[in-house]
């Protein structure tokens, strides 16, 4: 079954790569170029058999038939690879999944994958990257609703982030009420996005500034820690989330 080929926006990537935004969108307008020959061929399918000329219309029907698988391979392909690009080591916590640049089918697989593949492994939150809309027609967010259906049928409960592109999902059944953010006095919080990394409730947020040497030392060894901590959590649960959804998402 063909995908409707509506995803989150403009853009498709959560970062800035030029090169992998170039790949994606050749995947995805291959993808387009095989619709549209699926379409024709169906259409004079139609009006071969319309005429009388039933081995004409098997034949443009059959032909047809590969444009489509055509289209969903390339879309497949499309999908896989903005999900590693943007799903990346370092760049989304052991606990958060980054849904840009899928069609809406594809995140609510991917979602799916994601949630079992998480509860399996005994995390107990997830944060789930939507996007705020701005790239869509009319800034209406095409995932997030989707996000939300697949929570209800799941008996899941979720609520939006202070960042309106993120939602937080309680994969344990209870109401979604995310831990409180750390404030320093006078310090300066990054982070902003409400990000705890690794399922463990552990929240990395900045560190406050400090002066003096010392002081100044002793938060690079911290933050230093925290990024080994989360990249040794990202690298146990990625690749077997992206394992498990290379055997079921259909693209584009």
């Amino acid at each position: 079954m063909a995908i409707p080929m509506t995803r989150l926006g403009g853009r498709a990537l959560n970062h800035d790569n030029s090169g992998a935004e170039a790949e994606y969108d050749r995947l995805r307008d291959a993808a387009r170029q095989e619709a549209a020959k699926r379409s024709s061929c169906f259409d004079r399918a139609h009006q071969a058999y319309e005429s009388g000329n039933g081995g004409l219309a098997h034949q443009l029907s059959e032909e047809g038939k590969q444009h489509a698988a055509q289209m969903d391979q390339y879309n497949k392909q499309a999908s896989d690879y903005i999900f590693r690009e943007n799903n990346a080591v370092g760049r989304v916590g052991g606990d958060t999944i980054d849904l840009h640049g899928q069609f809406v089918e594809e995140a609510e697989e991917i979602l799916e994958q994601r949630i079992r593949y998480a509860q399996q492994n005994g995390q107990t939150h997830l944060h789930v990257i939507v996007g705020k809309g701005n790239h869509s027609r009319n800034h209406v967010q095409k995932i997030k609703p989707r996000v939300e259906q697949v929570c209800q049928e799941l008996g899941l409960q979720y609520a939006t982030e202070e960042n309106e592109g993120r939602m937080y999902i309680n994969l344990q059944g209870g109401a979604a009420v995310m831990p409180p953010a750390p404030h320093y006095g006078g310090g300066q919080q990054h982070g902003g996005q409400g990000q705890y990394h690794g399922g463990q409730g552990q929240s990395h947020g900045g560190q406050q500034q400090q002066h003096g040497g010392q002081h100044q030392n002793q938060n690079q060894n911290q933050q230093q820690n925290q990024n080994e901590e989360i990249e040794q959590v990202v690298k146990k649960v990625l690749p077997g989330c992206i394992r498990a959804l290379r055997g079921c998402c259909v693209v584009m």
